[in-house]
């Protein structure tokens, strides 16, 4: 079994360095770090800090005033309006039970499982660009183009393309695709009922998620026909809603297990490569031929009480914010058809700037639902000194997430979404480390990204019971979704099964920022 622990590398060997480890601060700069943690334990303390000796007088004066004759007094009054005293407790316990059965069930996530690829499929970026030539559809300027993508691009040399693609001339058929996505979603979906135990048969909602490949029938009957699921099953197919469609998924899942009783619900989430691999000119298309790569996840929800105790994690908040009323934001991943005829996806250079406000807007009804009072407090302090007494030297306040979540999990959509994210969300390396070494082993898997982030936590041994964890995913609309997850107990990585696993002793690595591709 290979070591599960943490590599400890210095800092000529890794990029990544865990929080834990002391930073080479400046005296003012560690000064103000140990002030701002003093003020952000008293401010979530302070009310302990206020009830003890509060409770201490009430129960003193109580004792001193509270006399034999009075209790007494007080008995002979209850047993004169026992009537009175009987229906209040009724009502009280009548009030209790609407409360306890009134409140939404708690959703568990069981287990998840991740495909990987048999080793014949993984593709080095210069088996790629070799293709690429070999297509002979793209320009002499536009080989170029998506030679530097794929040097800038930090994603390494193991990941994964479908023979569809990777064979000349390729061969993108709808059959090819099927093909594609049943290994993709049948391999992921026979591991995760392994490790849960579960029959195929016990499943009482299925959803499943792909963007750009919908054939008729639909996926998730593709799902019910080779598992034989019951003919009562709850099935949805969502298509065309991007890279942070895992999450909506989610989010559909749980909403649909507050109504349904004692049962499971089950997620996968893939795209295909096959139909998708552009073969044109149009420079905004070419970038996702450098960046998308095969990948797929299955996920086990479920709402029975019975199930807490196995269970790995409880879904605590989905926040889901759609920008799509702007026409900047609808236009900024569009699918549409070049000159010649060829179908791709067009990347617009607005594409930061619209995935920065969705998350701005996202955070913003997050936050409240997460962070510390301490945090929200110096928020709006800010807000008020430059709104209000229009204090303009002051900056916004960015709250420190931080102190909110332990782990996080962004997708891995490309180096230049990860590092504007790492600078304003002030993350550190350590935190940053499961989205950049999956774009680096995986690359970009659309909305399953999230899922093979979950599993190098695990496989690290970095959750711990009561960690709270915060997947962000992006996807076209434009959408930013959030889900934060609590971890009900200690993942064990000698007791692991994921696609991390039989490797997890060789990362983190270090990315170069520039990989030059030498064409053979």
């Amino acid at each position: 079994m290979a070591n599960n622990q943490d590599h400890k590398k210095s800092p000529e060997t890794s990029n990544f360095s865990h929080p834990q480890e002391t930073p080479n601060y400046n005296n003012s700069s560690i000064k103000f770090k140990y002030v701002k943690l003093g003020y952000h334990y008293f401010i979530s303390n302070v009310i302990y800090l206020l009830l003890i000796p509060l409770s201490i007088i009430i129960i003193m004066s109580s004792t001193q005033m509270f006399t034999t004759q009075d209790y007494a007094k007080t008995m002979d009054l209850l047993k004169t309006n026992i009537a009175v005293v009987g229906l209040c407790s009724a009502l009280l316990i009548y009030l209790a039970t609407v409360y306890i059965t009134g409140r939404p069930k708690k959703v568990y996530l069981v287990d998840f499982a991740c495909y990987k690829p048999e080793p014949d499929r993984k593709t080095t970026k210069r088996t790629c660009m070799d293709r690429i030539v070999q297509y002979g559809t793209f320009t002499n300027e536009n080989v170029d183009f998506q030679r530097k993508i794929f040097e800038r691009s930090s994603i390494g040399d193991e990941t994964y393309l479908p023979e569809s693609v990777i064979q000349i001339p390729p061969k993108p058929t709808i059959d090819e695709a099927r093909k594609e996505v049943e290994k993709l979603m049948f391999v992921a979906i026979d591991e995760l009922l392994e490790k849960t135990g579960v029959k195929a048969r016990e499943i009482g909602i299925l959803i499943v998620n792909c963007s750009l490949f919908n054939p008729l029938p639909s996926l998730s009957a593709m799902v019910v026909n080779h598992y034989k699921l019951r003919g009562n099953i709850m099935s949805y197919n969502l298509g065309g809603m991007g890279c942070s469609a895992g999450l909506i998924s989610i989010d559909l899942a749980k909403h649909l297990l507050q109504v349904h009783k004692n049962t499971y619900a089950m997620v996968v989430s893939t795209e295909s490569i096959t139909r998708n691999w552009y073969c044109g000119n149009s420079r905004s298309m070419l970038i996702s031929n450098c960046l998308f790569r095969m990948g797929g996840a299955a996920i086990l929800l479920s709402n029975k009480p019975s199930d807490r105790k196995r269970s790995k994690y409880q879904l605590v908040h989905v926040v889901r914010t759609h920008k799509g009323a702007d026409d900047k934001s609808y236009h900024c991943a569009y699918q549409q058809e070049d000159d010649a005829g060829y179908i791709g996806v067009a990347l617009s250079k607005d594409l930061m700037a619209v995935a920065g406000e969705a998350l701005k807007a996202n955070i913003t009804t997050l936050g409240p639902l997460v962070l510390p009072i301490s945090e929200q407090l110096l928020f709006l302090a800010t807000l008020v000194a430059k709104k209000i007494f229009c204090v303009k030297k002051i900056k916004p306040y960015i709250p420190d997430f931080k102190l909110a979540f332990e782990h996080f999990c962004i997708h891995a959509g490309g180096r230049a979404v990860l590092d504007e994210l790492e600078k304003n969300l002030n993350l550190s390396d350590w935190h940053m480390e499961p989205s950049k070494m999956t774009l680096y082993r995986f690359g970009n898997t659309s909305s399953s990204s999230l899922w093979y982030e979950f599993g190098y936590l695990e496989a690290k041994g970095r959750i711990k019971k009561g960690d709270r964890v915060w997947q962000i995913g992006f996807g076209s609309g434009f959408k930013c979704n959030s889900a934060v997850w609590r971890a009900l107990r200690t993942v064990d990585p000698a007791k692991l099964k994921n696609v991390w696993m039989d490797e997890i002793d060789k990362f983190p690595v270090d990315v170069p920022k520039m990989s030059p591709i030498i064409m053979s």
